[in-house]
């Protein structure tokens, strides 16, 4: 997806005004931000409910085959993931997630949380409401959620080429409607099926390394067309085509 459209002027005037007091340092407290705001520097030995929210946005810079937990336990896992995602936007890569740090995750992400280059609309094409699938209506847009920074991460990674997904959630009627699994990862609304550009194979191969556990593409039954991506408890790659 294209960038949507920049915040308003206000988030700029607060963005530029905290850079000015310091956004290259690691300490301190960071801006407002319509979506979330972080109030102190976060480090290993860190807990808490803005860890949880600092995992969620870091989840997707991980090594092959990881996964980062959500439990608002700051530890190695979580500062190597911070690490990444400092050195990809260019930040000093120290682990430590201070002004800096949240000051970019702020300026990646939108007023409802959702990365600037993905939507709750790209990933739920199915209903309004995000019911009727195998999890809670919430739990289900929470894991979009999750699944959308992952793909933030993936697009960045891969030089910021727009990433299409052609189907997020499904209610158990729109899984059925598309012919889909019974257990498909779709009922829990942390999958997404990828096609365009990259290729589908490049797109399967750059998925291990950013916390997808369910990787199904080229030479996969039912998925010439597509890489479909997911979270699976029960980790699963299946890519013939493109050597998974």
């Amino acid at each position: 997806m294209l960038r949507r459209a920049s915040r308003p002027l206000l988030s700029f005037v607060m963005l530029m005004t905290f850079m000015v007091a310091g956004v290259g340092t690691t300490t301190g407290t960071a801006h407002a931000d319509s979506c979330y705001s972080w109030n102190r520097a976060l480090s290993q030995g860190s807990s808490g409910s803005d860890v949880t929210q600092l995992q969620i946005r870091v989840a997707g810079w991980v090594t092959s085959g990881e996964r980062l937990s959500y439990d608002g336990q700051y530890g190695a896992r979580t500062a190597a993931a911070v690490k990444k995602f400092q050195a990809a936007y260019g930040l000093s890569a120290d682990g430590v997630a201070g002004p800096a740090t949240f000051s970019k995750i702020y300026a990646l992400q939108d007023a409802d949380c959702t990365p600037v280059h993905f939507s709750y609309a790209e990933l739920n094409k199915c209903n309004s409401d995000w019911s009727g699938g195998a999890v809670s209506a919430a739990t289900a847009k929470s894991n979009a959620l999750k699944t959308m920074w992952k793909l933030e991460a993936m697009r960045h990674a891969l030089g910021d080429v727009p990433i299409t997904v052609s189907s997020g959630f499904r209610s158990r009627a729109c899984n059925n409607a598309v012919g889909g699994s019974a257990t498909s990862r779709h009922l829990y609304g942390d999958a997404a099926d990828l096609v365009g550009s990259p290729s589908l194979c490049r797109l399967a191969q750059q998925s291990r390394t950013h916390g997808f556990s369910e990787i199904l593409g080229p030479g996969y039954p039912g998925h010439n067309d597509h890489t479909h991506v997911a979270f699976d408890p029960s980790p699963y790659w299946s890519a013939p085509t493109c050597g998974i």
